[in-house]
C-alpha cells in the first residue's frame, strides 16, 4: 500500500515509524516531513496547507491512503477535497473538524448533546466591553480561549481578574491569535486533573489509543505559558478500567451519536482532552487529529498492525477491539529552543542523536530540525526533537527518555526535568 502522511512536526515523523512497522506498507511519502520521515520514507516538497498540491501528488503517485497529521489543513477541507477525487483518507470532514476549528461550536454542541464541559460564555469581537463584565462578575480563576485554531497557545488559565483582562486584550486588542480572536470563549476554571484519550473512528465504531498525558506549560511544576507540549507519558495510571469506560459512555460515544445526528458524521482520529474532576470527567477540548506530543508515546503502545486499522476506518469497517495495545509504558521528553515558546532562533547544529538513538528501546524524533546541504543537523523551529522511550514501566520509560536526553545537545537547549512525575505519583498510590 502506498501511504501519503502530510505534515512535518514530531507526530508526523511519530506516525510514519509506527506505519513503517508495517509489511503492507510498500512506499511511505511525507509532505512535507522532516530529517526523521525522510530516514523511513520520501519527502515531497509540498506544504501540508497545498490542498491543489497534495491532490495532484496524490493522483500522480496512486497513493492508497492518505493519512493528515496537523489540524489546519483539516479545519481548511482537505478530507472534502480527497473525498471530491475519490482518493481514500483518513480525517474528518471540514464541517466535522469544526470541533477543534472553533471552540465556541465545540462547546455549543456539548451543551445541545449534554456531554459534560465547563461553563462558559461566548462573545463576538465587538463584544468586549460584554466579554469585560463577565469576567468581573464571575472573577477569577477563569479561562480566556481565543476560539479558532492558535497552534495550542490560545489559552489562558487565568488566576485572577486582572490576567483574565490582559488575555482579553491579547486576543481581541492585540490580535495576537488573528482571527482565532474573532470570538473569544470565557469558562469556568476546571479543578482536576487532566488527560488525553484518543479514539479512532469510521464514524459508527472506534477503538481507543491508550489514554495519556501531556504537559503543555513550559515550566517545571506546570508553570509558565503553554506550548505545543513539552512531553507525554502513557499509559495514564489515573484512567483505570471504571474510569475509562465512564469516558466511552458519557463523552466518546455521545460525542458521535451527536455528529451523527447532526449530520456531520465523524471520521478519523477524535482527540477528548478530559479533566478529570471530583464529579467525574469533562471535556477540556477537542482535537480533530493525533496529538502531538502524544502520538509519540501512544504510537508505540500499539501492537496491530497500524496500517490495517486505517485501512479498515478508510472503509467504514472498523471492528471494536482490532486495535491491540502493548503492554508496558512510554515517555517522551521534548527538547526546546530556548526562548521558546515567545522568541527564539534557529539554525543551532545538533549533536549526539545517533548516540541517542542507540540506546535500547529509545527513539528520537523529529519536530523541529532540519538538513543543511553538507548534511548537517540544525535546529528549525520551536520544538525541536522528542526523545521517546520505553520500559515494562512507567518509571523505566521516563529513565530512559532522560538518559537519552543528556546525549543530545545544541545551542539553548530547554526542557523540562518533571514529565512523568504525576503519574510515578499514581503509580506508587496504586
Amino acid at each position: 500500500m502506498r501511504i501519503l502522511v502530510i505534515g512535518s512536526g514530531g507526530r508526523e515523523h511519530a506516525l510514519v515509524k509506527a506505519l513503517a512497522h508495517s509489511s503492507t506498507a510498500s512506499a511511505l511519502f511525507a509532505a512535507p516531513g522532516n530529517p526523521g520521515t525522510a530516514q523511513l520514507g520520501t519527502n515531497v516538497d509540498i506544504a501540508s496547507d497545498d490542498l491543489d498540491g497534495l491532490v495532484t501528488f496524490a493522483e500522480r503517485e496512486d497513493i492508497d491512503l492518505t493519512i493528515v497529521g496537523p489540524e489546519q489543513p483539516l479545519v481548511e477541507g482537505i478530507v472534502d477535497r480527497f473525498e471530491d477525487a475519490g482518493l481514500r483518507i483518513i480525517g474528518p470532514s471540514a464541517e466535522a473538524a469544526r470541533l477543534e476549528g472553533s471552540k465556541a461550536f465545540a462547546n455549543q454542541f456539548m451543551n445541545r448533546h449534554e456531554i459534560p464541559t465547563a461553563s462558559f460564555r461566548v462573545f463576538e469581537h465587538d463584544e468586549y466591553n460584554e466579554a469585560v463584565h463577565y469576567i468581573e462578575e464571575v472573577g477569577a480563576p477563569i479561562v480566556v480561549k481565543a476560539d479558532g485554531l492558535a497552534a495550542g497557545k490560545g489559552a489562558f488559565v487565568c488566576s485572577t481578574v486582572e490576567e483574565a483582562r490582559d488575555a482579553l486584550d491579547e486576543i481581541v486588542k492585540e490580535r495576537a491569535f488573528g482571527t482565532a480572536g474573532d470570538k473569544v470563549v470565557v469558562e469556568e476554571r476546571m479543578v482536576g486533573e487532566e488527560v488525553s484519550v484518543l479514539a479512532l473512528t469510521d464514524g459508527s465504531h472506534y477503538v481507543l489509543l491508550t489514554p495519556s498525558q501531556d504537559h503543555k506549560p513550559i515550566g517545571e511544576g506546570g508553570t509558565g505559558p503553554n506550548t505545543g507540549g513539552m512531553g507525554a507519558f502513557a499509559p495514564a495510571p489515573i484512567v483505570d478500567g471504571s474510569l475509562l469506560t465512564r469516558i466511552c459512555r458519557e463523552i466518546i460515544e455521545p460525542t458521535l451519536q451527536g455528529m451523527q445526528t447532526e449530520g456531520t458524521p465523524y471520521r478519523g482520529v477524535l482527540y477528548c482532552g478530559l479533566m478529570i474532576t471530583p464529579d467525574g470527567p469533562k471535556v477540556v477540548e477537542y482535537n480533530c487529529r493525533l496529538g502531538d506530543p502524544e502520538a509519540q508515546v501512544v504510537l508505540p503502545l500499539v501492537e496491530s498492525d497500524l496500517v490495517e486499522v486505517f485501512d479498515s476506518l478508510a472503509d467504514g469497517a472498523l471492528e471494536t477491539g482490532s486495535l491491540r495495545a502493548a503492554s508496558g509504558a512510554a515517555a517522551c521528553v521534548v527538547l526546546a529552543s530556548g526562548g521558546y515558546p515567545i522568541q527564539y532562533d534557529t539554525g543551532y547544529d545538533i549533536t549526539g542523536v545517533e548516540e541517542a538513538e542507540a540506546r535500547s528501546n529509545t527513539s528520537v524524533i523529529h519536530a523541529g530540525t532540519r538538513r543543511r546541504e553538507d548534511g548537517s543537523l540544525v535546529t528549525d523551529g520551536g520544538r525541536v526533537l522528542g526523545i521517546t522511550a520505553r520500559g515494562a514501566e512507567l518509571g523505566t520509560a521516563i529513565n530512559r527518555a532522560y538518559q537519552a536526553v543528556d546525549l543530545v545537545d545544541f545551542s539553548g537547549k530547554t526542557h523540562r526535568s518533571d514529565i512523568g512525575e504525576k503519574g510515578l505519583a499514581h503509580s506508587s498510590d496504586s
